[in-house]
This record gives C-alpha cells, structure tokens and sequence, in this order.
C-alpha cells in the first residue's frame, strides 16, 4: 500500500508514518523539512499551503508511476491564543495550515488515488464539544474539517 501522509516529519504523523512502514507500506510523507529517505519512505519538504510546492511532489509521484491507497492528512499547528488579543497574521497561518492545507492537499493528490484509496483526515474529536481556554482558533480549524 502506497501512503501520503501530511506533517510526517514530528509528532502525530511521525508516528503514523512509522506504523505503515513497520506494516510493510510505503510511505511518502510531506513536511516542512524534508526527513531522510529509506527503502519505503520518501520525504518531501514543502508547505501544505503552498499548491506550487504540492504540485511538484505530486509531479514526481507520477513521473514515477506511484498512485496512492491513502493520503493521510495530519499536519496542523495548535496555537494557543486569544482570538481579540493575537496577531492576525499568527491566526491566519493556523487557518491556513488547519484547514485550506488541508483541503489544497487533497485537491491536489485526489487524482493521484487508485480506484479504492480513501482520503482520511486526522482532526480533534473534541475540538468542538470540550474547548479549552485560548483554543478557539484550534477549535474552529479541526471542528470545519
């Protein structure tokens, strides 16, 4: 099984990406710095909020003849911040990367998907229903996905 998977450098998606590939699976994980490469992982440093960037590793995919079972999208940034009280451009970057990252991404690979992959997106569950002081941005960029 042939898997993209978002924010694979760190954290959530890290951990991910090493359960596929100790599954057998490759893997072709995007971040924002490229991750050594090995047998079955394929590290690409490019912004989810960059389609330029996307577009080329999505280009490299097909030159290569790779489709995809999986695009797994777990990037995000949690941010703690007064809504009145933040810089704008600081909550923006949330958005941007929460949720129009997130959809640029699967716009972008959807046609790279075989017949039966699956997009599948990694969000908060509780996001909407337990929010925590300073979270609201968080909150409202995991509930919309």
């Amino acid at each position: 099984m042939n898997v993209l998977i978002t924010g694979a450098a760190s954290g959530i998606g890290q951990a991910v990406a090493k359960r596929f590939l100790d599954s057998g699976h490759a893997v072709y994980g995007i971040d924002l710095t490229k991750t050594e490469n090995s047998d079955r992982y394929h590290g690409f440093a490019a912004d989810i909020t960059d389609e330029s960037a996307l577009q080329a590793v999505r280009r490299c995919l097909l030159e290569n003849n790779i489709t995809l079972d999986a695009i797994l999208n777990i990037a995000g940034i949690h941010r703690m911040a007064s809504l009145v009280e933040s810089d704008y451009t600081g909550m923006k970057k949330v958005v941007d990367v929460n949720l129009s990252g997130t959809i640029l991404v699967n716009r972008v690979f959807y046609d790279c998907l075989t017949g039966r992959g699956r997009i599948v997106i990694v969000t908060s569950e509780v996001a909407a229903f337990d929010p925590m002081p300073f979270n609201g941005l968080y909150n409202v960029t995991k509930t919309a996905l």
